[in-house]
């Protein structure tokens, strides 16, 4: 079920004050301010030089030389697009030759990532037809999890965020990306429950809706991510 996550207030600056009185109440007079957690990996697409048209996204087009892309499923069909010169049409990556599910996602090669407490992901994002993009991370033990988060009906590159506190995640299928039973919950559940983020080898997005080619008909078309949260040493 789609996420949505933001706040709206009729109270105009009242809404700010009351949720720092809260926090005041919460953490008393004199306690330690809330920080929020670091840039851990972000994505930025690169074009490197000699490369031109719709092509396989390719390591070299991971900006970031310590951050590493993974490809599950139908990634190998995920393609470039978009020019570094076009704010409209910023060069990206386009998922609608991919004939079904796939799942990309990146690996720092020094850190773990520790995504729990104020952990969040930014992304900007564009849709079509009926595909959304959710967050998916691969645990150190190996275990893929996509999340309930649905970006969608974005006609124009947008940002938006989420906290990785606020998901739930349904086991994944890493060979044919898709979701799978979980053997461990309730009443034939298949939320995984209190899954341990501390520690995560890889962090991305999937699409698990076929594309259908070029054209409008449904894609997703993916630009800049940023994960935050702790680092932990490999």
């Amino acid at each position: 079920m789609p996420r949505f996550f933001s706040v709206r207030s009729n109270l105009g600056l009242l809404a700010p004050c009351a949720v720092l009185c809260a926090l005041q109440v919460a953490y008393g007079q004199g306690a330690p301010r809330i920080s929020l957690s670091p840039s851990v990996i972000k994505v930025d697409w690169f074009q490197p030089s000699g490369q031109t048209g719709q092509v396989p996204v390719v390591q070299e087009n991971v900006a970031d030389p310590n951050v590493e892309i993974v490809g599950y499923g139908q990634a190998d069909r995920l393609l470039t697009s978009g020019s570094p010169d076009n704010p409209g049409r910023p060069f990206s990556v386009w998922s609608g030759e991919a004939e079904g599910p796939f799942a990309t996602l990146f690996r720092h090669k020094d850190n773990y990532l520790d995504l729990t407490g104020l952990a969040k992901m930014r992304w900007v994002v564009k849709t079509s037809g009926f595909h959304v993009v959710r967050p998916v991370v691969k645990l150190a033990d190996g275990t893929m999890l996509v999340g309930d988060v649905a970006t969608a009906a974005l006609p124009m590159m947008t940002e938006t965020e989420f906290s990785f506190s606020s998901v739930h995640w349904i086991e994944l299928d890493p060979e044919r990306v898709v979701t799978i039973n979980n053997t461990d919950a309730p009443n034939g559940e298949i939320w995984v429950q209190n899954p341990d983020l501390s520690m995560v080898d890889e962090v991305g997005f999937a699409d698990l809706t076929p594309g259908s080619g070029h054209g409008f008909g449904g894609y997703i078309h993916v630009g800049s991510i940023e994960v935050f949260g702790t680092p932990v040493p490999r």
